[in-house]
């Protein structure tokens, strides 16, 4: 699955696929915005952790894995 994360005052997004369900995502950063800690963490399918604080996030965008077509679609 995809994951989009959007940080105020950045230009670029922080972009990964993740092993977790949009379930699982979903409950993560609504128990970080409710409980008020400062920063929220997710892995992705190679076993990074990325740390983003919740003041500065932006959007979050959580979207189903799609597989990519290579070469030319008639």
């Amino acid at each position: 699955m995809d994951i989009r994360i959007g940080i105020a005052n950045t230009a670029r997004e922080l972009s990964f696929e993740s092993s977790q369900t949009p379930a699982e995502v979903e409950k993560a950063v609504e128990k970080a915005l409710t409980a008020g800690d400062p920063f929220i963490s997710l892995s992705d399918d190679k076993g990074k952790i990325y740390i983003v604080p919740t003041a500065g996030l932006s959007y979050i965008e959580v979207g189903g894995g799609e597989s990519r077509r290579v070469g030319f679609v008639a």
